[in-house]
């Protein structure tokens, strides 16, 4: 297992500088991660930076409430596809599953898996922070139900972030073929392999330098 190949490399504060963000690709670049993750402004310019290499431009969408319609959803994923994004993670309707309303989650997710099809891979951002187990393992299930290349814990931006307990939880739900990608609050090498040995294939980090060091320690 290639440690860097599981990180996606992250810059999503609204403050973030275009400087700011070419530092996080060329980083990206040199440490050969699996993605650099940034808001859809900076599709086309990470793109860019990160031509003819492996590493792929990663987008997230309805970020990071969750809370737009799914029309505006699938063009902002649809935009930043044709902008030259390979992956992007979108936050479902967080209100529409606490309220039970599994069609409105459903049809959510599925519209921005839809605009995605065959272009790029789609992670779910459930929040976990903000979900009971129950409803943890419900977006989960829909997430597999309509075809999601992976689920992912969290924001980063809400009341908490990856905790073990629910990535083996997601792991469990949606079985040993789909991703799992753990974010929020992982600063460390050990903390990250906490994170796969409980099933994330994928971390979402801004600690991924320090992530990489820290594996080159523990050698």
């Amino acid at each position: 297992m290639k440690i860097e190949k599981l990180i996606d490399h992250t810059l999503l504060k609204p403050q973030s500088t275009e400087e700011q963000v070419k530092k996080i690709c060329d980083e990206a670049k040199k440490y050969n991660f699996a993605s650099v993750c940034v808001n859809p402004y900076y599709t086309s310019f990470v793109s860019k930076e990160l031509k003819g290499t492996d590493v792929k431009t990663c987008v997230v969408i309805g970020f990071p409430l969750g809370a737009n319609t799914k029309e505006v959803k699938a063009f902002e994923a649809k935009q930043s596809i044709e902008n030259g994004a390979k992956e992007v993670d979108m936050v479902i309707n967080i209100g529409a599953l606490k309220d039970k309303k599994y069609d409105v989650v459903k049809e959510d997710i599925k519209a921005v898996v839809d605009a995605a099809k065959g272009n790029a891979h789609v992670k779910v951002i459930i929040e976990t922070c903000l979900l009971t187990d129950e409803e943890k393992v419900k977006a989960c299930e829909i997430s597999k139900e309509v075809g999601a290349d992976f689920v992912k814990t969290s924001t980063g931006f809400s009341t908490g972030g990856a905790k073990k307990e629910d990535v083996a939880l997601m792991r469990k739900t949606v079985g040993e073929n789909m991703g799992v990608k753990a974010s929020g609050g992982i600063h460390s090498y050990e903390e990250t392999m906490e994170m796969v040995e409980a099933g994330a294939t994928r971390i979402g980090a801004s600690a991924g330098i320090k992530i990489i060091e820290g594996s080159k320690e523990n050698k």
